[in-house]
Formats: structure tokens, C-alpha cells, sequence
């Protein structure tokens, strides 16, 4: 009995004294350096490299390590199997504590002082009446966020690819339903989860729709934005400002334009870490499953991508 860990880049002695403590006798492999490749019946996976998995003859299921499997179900090479994510109640709290410093920091024009003070400028200025914000995407972390604002006073409308009903959130889909959505909103919280339909999704015609000098914050996947379209967006006026927690490449290149922007806010992908007590515990669940023939935890929809 074996469980495999293919997670590049990371380091995972935590992890691994953990399994080791909640799944006495099951042997913890770490790619690259398999011992015993044909025992492993599940692996643990995070933007594995591609081929990584071809010597797990005997593999049954797949298990993310974080929320998204984008960076998974992408690698051509990945075996046709059940592919569960993790879901952390934890994980939605720290978005909306994220979420709302972010916009309590807009509100407050804590950007423009911080300009003014590169300029050593003192001009005092009165908040931004940041009064509607609308949420793409409403899964768990969209429904979240959305719920927190609706909780702190805003008007909140959310978007998604099908149709839902939250109180007190105006809800809206498809096409027309994303422009009505955008259109007011002085603040708008990209949550879509990334997959081919969603690819460059925000593009030159989808800011064009949003509300001019509205703020926009990227908490979701870079690779669903057109970057292009949102410079030009933002030095055009149409946008005021951005916030990104997310990049198509990371960590940022140092010749990224995003890096010096002045109307960028760049964070280096914190606004949601998997948290490793809370994934254990669903990793060690689904191995169980797996050598009992149960169906996973959270299993993943492979052909929407989520």
C-alpha cells in the first residue's frame, strides 16, 4: 500500500510526517525518486510535470493539493481516473479576509497615498463611494465572498456559466447576463475557475462592458485574462485600478509591465493557501476510499474542468 506525492518545488516534510502519523504501515513515496512505483494506488498531485505519472502501474485515483486542478487536468499525459480537489472551509475565510482588506484598501485611497507619498505630496482626499461589487463566478469561494459583502452593506450581483439563486445577490448568466452583471459595479472580483472555455475569458470586449473606472481584483487564475486588454483598459481610464494575486506565469517575470504599473497592486498568490491540517485529513478520507472501492470526496468534473 503506497500513496505517491507529485509535487514539485515544494517542501513537504510536513505533509509527509503527517501521512505517516495517520496512515501507519502506507508507504509515502515523492516523485521523482519512486521506490516502489507499482504499490502506489493513489497520488497526491499539484502542477505535476507531465509523464510524471506513467510509472504508477497500479494507480486508482488522483488527489489535488489545493482547490483548482487546472494546472492537473491540463498535462496531456494525465491517466483517465477519479480526480478529487480539496475543499477547506478555512480556505473561503482567508479569501474574504483578503477580499475585503483589498477593497477596504481601494476605499480608503490607500493607493493614491501611497503615490503621493513617492511624490511627497500631502493632499488629503475623501473615500471612494464604493457602493456595488459584483462577483464572476459563484462556486464555493464566489458564494463566499459574495455573502460577505452583501453582509458588510454593498449591492452585490455575481455572475456564473449556469444559473444560480443566492438571497439577496442578483444573479446572472451567459453573455448578456455577464454585461448586465458588470455594469454598475464599482468593484468586480474575478473567481471563474480557469478551464478552455474560460481562457482569456476577460479580454478588450468584456472590460469595454465594465463600468469606467471601475477597480478589478484577480483572485482567480492570470491565464483568464487577456493582459493586453487589461493594460490598455487600465491606461485608457476605463479602469481605475487592479489588484492581482494571479499571473499566467509565477512567480512574476521581473520584466512583467504588471510590476511597475502604477495603477497595479501585485500580490504574490497568498489570498488563499491551502491549509495543510485541513487537506490531510480529506487526503487520508479518499485514500481509504479508494482501497475500499468508495466513490472519492469532492470529485472532480473532468470535462468542465471543476
Amino acid at each position: 500500500m503506497s500513496i505517491a506525492l507529485v509535487i514539485p518545488d515544494r517542501k513537504l516534510d510536513a505533509l509527509v510526517e503527517k501521512l505517516n502519523a495517520l496512515l501507519p504501515g502506507v508507504l509515502i513515496q515523492q516523485w521523482p525518486n519512486y521506490s516502489a512505483p507499482e504499490q502506489v494506488q493513489m497520488a497526491v498531485v499539484w502542477k505535476q510535470p507531465q509523464g510524471s505519472l506513467a510509472a504508477l502501474s497500479n494507480l486508482k485515483s488522483l488527489q489535488s493539493f489545493g482547490a483548482g486542478v487546472d494546472s492537473i487536468v491540463s498535462d496531456p499525459t494525465l491517466p483517465d481516473l477519479p480526480l478529487s480537489r480539496i475543499v477547506d472551509p478555512a480556505l473561503a475565510s482567508s479569501m474574504v479576509n483578503y477580499l475585503a482588506g483589498i477593497v477596504l484598501h481601494y476605499q480608503l485611497k490607500l493607493d493614491l497615498f501611497q503615490r503621493q507619498q513617492q511624490q511627497q505630496l500631502w493632499k488629503p482626499k475623501s473615500p471612494r463611494l464604493l457602493k456595488h461589487i459584483c462577483v464572476l463566478g459563484l462556486g464555493e469561494l464566489g458564494q463566499a465572498a459574495a455573502q460577505y459583502f452583501l453582509d458588510q452593506g454593498y449591492l452585490v450581483s455575481g455572475w456564473s456559466r449556469s444559473v444560480k439563486q443566492l438571497e439577496g445577490v442578483h444573479c446572472y448568466c451567459g453573455e448578456l447576463g455577464f454585461k448586465q452583471a458588470v455594469a454598475d459595479a464599482d468593484v468586480v472580483i474575478c473567481l471563474i475557475p480557469l478551464t478552455a472555455q474560460t481562457s482569456n475569458f476577460l479580454n478588450t470586449e468584456s472590460f469595454a462592458a465594465f463600468k469606467q473606472g471601475a477597480i478589478f481584483i484577480n483572485v482567480a487564475r492570470g491565464a483568464i485574462v487577456d493582459d493586453a486588454a487589461l493594460l490598455s483598459a487600465l491606461d485608457s481610464g476605463q479602469l481605475q485600478a487592479a489588484c492581482l494575486d494571479v499571473f499566467r506565469e509565477e512567480p512574476l517575470p521581473i520584466t512583467d509591465p504588471y510590476w511597475q504599473h502604477p495603477a497595479v497592486l501585485v500580490t504574490p498568490h497568498c489570498s488563499a493557501v491551502t491549509n495543510v491540517d485541513t487537506a490531510i485529513h480529506q487526503i487520508v478520507e479518499n485514500y481509504q476510499r479508494t482501497l475500499n472501492g468508495l466513490p472519492l470526496m469532492h470529485l472532480v468534473d473532468r470535462e468542465r474542468g471543476y
